[in-house]
């Protein structure tokens, strides 16, 4: 959920949007962690995704873990839950809910908490929700595809940096009394799991594109320009955007934009 999709977990994201950016959002996320995880799987798995969208977590993770699974798919909005269950490789249902509700007492009989392009849509106060009720319930998270407020553009524009602080404060901005920690997201979501006992692996996955990536590239200009004037109204920033979206339509713009995978491997002892 980046740029065009800043709002609140409580509203809809455009299906178009989320199929849009999924080759980009598989090809990113970090395969290592995957290893680690695995070392703490065993058996049939009933699977948790938080904010599953149109399921393509699910459809990145299913194949790539061994054992029999069971996917518990959670979103607010139905019809996004809908188009995820239908597509999933494995069997799966869903849950209808506000995933900043759930409890530990919800997650009872999961064996993973899983969620992708969610933790920088939350607040201090949610995120320390979501790992007391991980940890808890003795539950390994594995979090993906958060942004960290990095951004590189290559050829570079004097107004890059402008734009990208721009971009971040809005992320970071206040709606509806939520504060989203946007990209603090990471770190803060790190800290609670670790003070509550839990082992915390972070790993790089940002999104590398290039001129095979014009379309996508074209939508995420738009969003992240248009969140920065949004953020900084007196920011002169049409000039800004025809010059970025010519150049990546002429095939000539790169972007890296930086994202952090996350997983947290609660201590099963100390689980209450």
């Amino acid at each position: 959920m980046r740029a065009d999709e800043r709002r609140t977990v409580h509203t809809q994201f455009a299906p178009e949007w989320l199929a849009l950016r999924e080759r980009a959002d598989a090809t990113a996320r970090s395969e290592g962690l995957l290893d680690t995880l695995r070392d703490h799987l065993d058996g049939p798995l009933v699977v948790r995704d938080l904010g599953c969208g149109t399921g393509s977590m699910g459809r990145w993770l299913a194949p790539r873990l061994p054992n029999p699974q069971h996917w518990i798919l959670t979103d607010r909005d139905l019809g996004l839950l809908r188009r995820a269950a239908s597509s999933l490789p494995v069997p799966a249902v869903t849950v209808q809910r506000d995933i900043t509700e759930l409890t530990a007492a919800d997650l009872a009989g999961t064996s993973l908490v899983t969620g992708s392009a969610l933790l920088d849509l939350l607040t201090a106060d949610e995120v320390e929700h979501l790992a007391e009720a991980c940890v808890r319930a003795g539950l390994p998270a594995l979090l993906t595809l958060s942004v960290s407020g990095r951004v590189e553009l290559d050829p570079a524009d004097p107004l890059d940096g402008e734009v990208a602080a721009a971009f971040d404060a809005h992320q970071r901005r206040t709606v509806e009394g939520r504060a989203l920690l946007g990209p603090d997201a990471v770190a803060a979501t790190a800290a609670a799991f670790e003070r509550r006992g839990a082992t915390v692996h972070r790993r790089p996955s940002p999104w590398q594109l290039g001129p095979a990536d014009a379309a996508l590239t074209g939508q995420w200009l738009t969003g992240w320009v248009g969140a920065a004037a949004e953020q900084e109204p007196d920011l002169d920033l049409a000039g800004y955007l025809d010059r970025r979206r010519a150049a990546c339509a002429a095939g000539e713009l790169r972007a890296v934009v930086h994202h952090e995978d996350l997983l947290a491997l609660p201590d099963i002892s100390a689980a209450r």
